[in-house]
């Protein structure tokens, strides 16, 4: 079992990818126990323990914030996952197709709520969830929406996790929970020296497709069709 930090960096750059939280879903998970699991396995990396050598859910943002060739997000069945360098390419050509965000919106694939956020993180460049809903005049009523909206944006590959921020008072000073900070995909990688162009997107499938056969050969072809498309 993986039992700290840079275990499970090593593991995820040589496995490609991986479901975020405790459960595998039918494909494949680094970590596949969660917090409850946990105390009767009793592994090396537990769950909600706050020590970031140890506790999974405190890697999810030292990837963010310390490497350069891994990507979290809520990646898969609109949840939370992890993609290294070498793979995004092949998970951005399958459900981009080419496209940026006009054209998804143009062809019906975006909302507006969806396009409100996206010209927001596009225009200001990475952007705290806090401060979407503040610019974009968003209502508590539309809270649900505005979360789907977001969530949307991850699984197509227009916006990514990019940190964490708090609030601040006016004297600039943080408080509260931090709330993730958004960025787009292709800021994201060019920070990190990464181009990101279209490829084939069948080709990329393909290859997606066989690296989860190598990784769980148990998996079903519908489920991981979509795994790969979002």
């Amino acid at each position: 079992m993986i039992g700290n930090f840079s275990e499970f960096c090593d593991a995820l750059l040589a496995a490609g990818f991986s479901m975020g939280g405790g459960d595998a879903r039918g494909i494949f998970a680094l970590i596949p126990y969660d917090w409850k699991e946990q105390r009767q396995l009793d592994p090396p990396a537990k769950w909600h323990t706050g020590d970031p050598e140890t506790d999974p859910w405190e890697w999810r943002m030292r990837v963010l914030e310390e490497r350069d060739d891994i990507a979290y997000a809520k990646l898969f069945f609109r949840t939370s996952g992890y993609i290294a360098k070498a793979w995004y390419p092949c998970f951005y050509a399958v459900r981009r197709r080419g496209q940026s965000f006009e054209e998804a919106y143009e062809s019906g694939g975006a909302g507006r709520t969806a396009r409100r956020i996206y010209e927001i993180v596009a225009e200001n460049g990475a952007t705290a969830y806090h401060d979407i809903k503040r610019l974009g005049g968003f209502s508590k009523e539309e809270n649900a929406r505005v979360e789907r909206a977001v969530v949307d944006l991850q699984s197509r590959m227009f916006l990514t996790i990019c940190g964490r921020a708090q609030k601040t008072n006016q004297f600039g000073e943080g408080y509260g929970w931090s709330s993730t900070v958004l960025c787009t995909v292709e800021d994201f990688w060019a920070q990190r020296g990464v181009r990101l162009s279209g490829g084939d997107p069948d080709a990329a499938y393909e290859n997606i497709r066989e690296q989860v056969w190598r990784l769980n050969p148990a998996a079903e072809r519908r489920r991981i069709d979509r795994f790969i498309r979002g």
